[in-house]
């Protein structure tokens, strides 16, 4: 009977372990390094980025506006991660002068990555450092195919940046975004993270939340209401909560979302930049 009752805690025990761990998703506008910031300048922030990343734990992160300059220091600080992705301007991984990523950080001892790229929201979207339609300056999407290496699980991850100024640019970014999503990940469960610089029942969210949309705003989706404040853009470094929602994460409507965050910790006053980072604790579809 002890024998019995040992083997049926072992198979419990072990069921528990192989279970799906969640996934904690964390899109992140980190705010390039404009000394005209004072004391809100990147040296004085920096720090600040990388303990909220570190305290919340997160898996996976989708940062826009950094600099490579940025991403290395940003690895320096967690050297658990490894990051994906190309410079707006030229495609390059070393830019000169250096300029932004809209790089995708991930636990490389979880995942594995199998593949991955970066494309321009143009007409282009192929050509390094194109810019499209009304657009002010040339945005990108990168995304990669991780494996997660514990259970074998495949999934994709797309971060993006659109643009602050041109409406059309916005609309078709949303558009062509899409469109590479089907093609690139297929039938796959998605994750897309990314300022989107557009609330909601604007004209490119309702385009990537329509009905036939492969995703999911996953604020609607989380089983345990949203913490935090509705509004990410902080209206240049004020109070948490003032400015507008513009910040998401969008996941497959397969993918279970736990939990869903804006996080609004300071220091003092001071921000870890002039976007509140947005979390989800995520859990992909069983096969």
């Amino acid at each position: 009977m002890k024998a019995q009752a040992l083997g049926i805690f072992l198979l419990f025990f072990l069921t528990a372990v192989l279970q799906a761990q969640p996934i904690h998703v964390m899109t992140f506008n980190i705010r390039y390094p404009n000394p005209d910031d004072g004391a809100n300048y990147w040296p004085n922030r920096k720090e600040k980025v990388g303990s909220v990343i570190r305290f919340h734990r997160a898996d996976i992160i989708g940062v826009q506006e950094a600099f490579r300059a940025q991403l290395d220091e940003l690895t320096a600080m967690l050297p658990e991660y490894e990051w994906f992705g190309h410079c707006r301007t030229d495609g390059s991984l070393q830019p000169d002068p250096d300029n932004e990523f809209s790089a995708i950080f991930f636990r490389y001892a979880r995942f594995e990555r199998l593949d991955g790229g970066t494309f321009w929201l143009s007409p282009t979207p192929d050509e390094a450092g194109s810019k499209g339609w009304d657009a002010a300056l040339p945005r990108v999407a990168t995304w990669v195919k991780l494996r997660e290496k514990r259970d074998g699980e495949v999934f994709f991850v797309f971060n993006t940046h659109f643009d602050h100024r041109g409406d059309t640019a916005r609309l078709e970014s949303a558009n062509l975004i899409l469109r590479k999503i089907r093609r690139i990940a297929g039938g796959a469960p998605i994750v897309l993270t990314g300022d989107f610089n557009c609330g909601p029942g604007s004209m490119p969210y309702n385009v990537v939340t329509d009905v036939n949309s492969p995703v999911e705003d996953a604020i609607y989706r989380s089983e345990m209401p949203h913490h935090g404040p509705n509004a990410t853009w902080t209206d240049s470094f004020r109070i948490p909560g003032t400015g507008e929602r513009i910040d998401y994460i969008f996941v497959s409507p397969r993918i279970i979302v736990h939990r869903h965050a804006a996080l609004a910790e300071s220091w003092g006053g001071l921000l870890p930049s002039d976007h509140l980072p947005v979390f989800a604790e995520l859990e992909l579809p069983e096969e």
